[in-house]
């Protein structure tokens, strides 16, 4: 084993939802590990920032607006990224959303946003990429691929007052072992990634509230994570240490779920 094994000099990774969160700490650490990125999101505005750290760290970065809602938008993200970075080979579909209501209250239109969001757009751009290796593939360039789907201990516990989210992240749990198989002979590792609970954008209000602070005394460790808890399985599943690591779920969670 060499220290190469663990290197991402040479890849070109896409990441949506890198406006805020596991996102962008996930550019950040690639980024480090050597990695070209594509980072996007819907809120655009916010990126110039994390693509202003990422230059000065000696990371080729590129800003892009991308609605994982609209197949065009996606499509357009991935061209943008081409043409600054060079053929991406490495995504990871990591724009999320959540929706706080119980089942007998939550709306359809919200039910269906969700779904849009955390489920449809994470095939939307997984399999965009994916098409894009194929091609590479076909035309006789070497192409190792990589993808990971981001997915939530939800996809496997039940969180009460997160219905929706959790059915959303259940899909893309599945999605992820049938997108290995489908694409497995061709040059692909697709991966799916369940992270614990972190504070973020996202959750951030419910763990300053009470119900938030008595989930967490909860928890065997009496903690949240933190987000460079999984630093280490990101640059993993894109390196290429991982090339025989194909159509699994990695549940890191501090032991949430136990």
């Amino acid at each position: 084993m060499s220290a190469q094994s663990f290197s991402l000099t040479g890849r070109t990774v896409l990441i949506t939802g890198a406006s805020s969160g596991l996102g962008r700490r996930f550019a950040k650490v690639l980024g480090a590990c050597g990695a070209k990125l594509a980072v996007a999101a819907r809120r655009a505005d916010r990126l110039a920032d994390l693509v202003a750290e990422l230059k000065a760290e000696g990371c080729e970065a590129v800003a892009i607006a991308m609605d994982v809602e609209r197949e065009d938008s996606i499509v357009a993200g991935f061209d943008t990224a081409e043409a600054a970075l060079g053929p991406v080979n490495c995504v990871i579909a990591n724009a999320g959303m959540n929706s706080r209501a119980m089942a007998i209250d939550i709306d359809a239109e919200e039910f269906d946003k969700v779904f849009a969001v955390n489920t449809r757009g994470v095939f939307l751009t997984a399999r965009e990429g994916a098409r894009r290796l194929m091609a590479a593939r076909a035309a006789g360039k070497a192409v190792d691929g990589r993808i990971v789907l981001v997915s939530s201990i939800g996809a496997t516990k039940v969180l009460p007052g997160l219905m929706a989210y959790c059915a959303s992240k259940a899909a893309v749990l599945m999605m992820g072992r049938t997108l290995s198989r489908e694409w497995a002979n061709r040059g692909i590792n697709v991966n799916v990634l369940c992270p614990g609970y972190i504070r973020t954008e996202l959750n951030s209000e419910w763990f300053d509230e009470e119900g938030g602070k008595k989930q967490i005394a909860t928890f065997p460790r009496r903690r949240l994570m933190e987000e460079g808890d999984l630093d280490g399985i990101i640059a993993y599943l894109l390196a290429d240490a991982s090339r025989a690591v194909t159509g699994s779920v990695f549940t890191i969670d501090d032991g949430q779920t136990l």
